[in-house]
């Protein structure tokens, strides 16, 4: 049978387009402003892009994974080579908790004036 005759995977494909799509417009908001209103302008965004699409980036991949079963892991696989990348990519860009302390130290700032 194939994979997507199964109503758990055709969620897991929701689930994953959603999120795709969400870091998608947030990222096409962020260039917007940057290029109406300087690069410093999206600050905030930028910090909300890099907590967003890494983590987002995981749970496509995982879930693609899972619906692969062992195949998904094999050593030659598409996507185990893409977990492990994504992996990297997201602590060389730091840990989420910096650009939340970063986003939550730039709101407190906007709101206390």
């Amino acid at each position: 049978r194939e994979l997507i005759k199964f109503q758990s995977i055709r969620e897991d494909i929701a689930k994953s387009i959603c999120e795709i799509e969400q870091a998608r417009l947030l990222t096409l908001k962020a260039a917007d402003k940057m290029d109406r209103e300087g690069n410093k302008s999206a600050k905030d965004l930028i910090a909300m892009i890099k907590i967003i699409a890494p983590n987002m980036a995981l749970n496509v991949i995982d879930r693609a994974i899972q619906c692969h079963g062992a195949v998904g892991l094999s050593q030659d696989s598409f996507l185990a080579s893409a977990w492990a990348g994504q992996r990297c990519l997201k602590f060389a860009d730091g840990p989420d908790q910096v650009h939340m302390m970063q986003l939550g130290r730039d709101y407190a700032k906007r709101f206390a004036n």
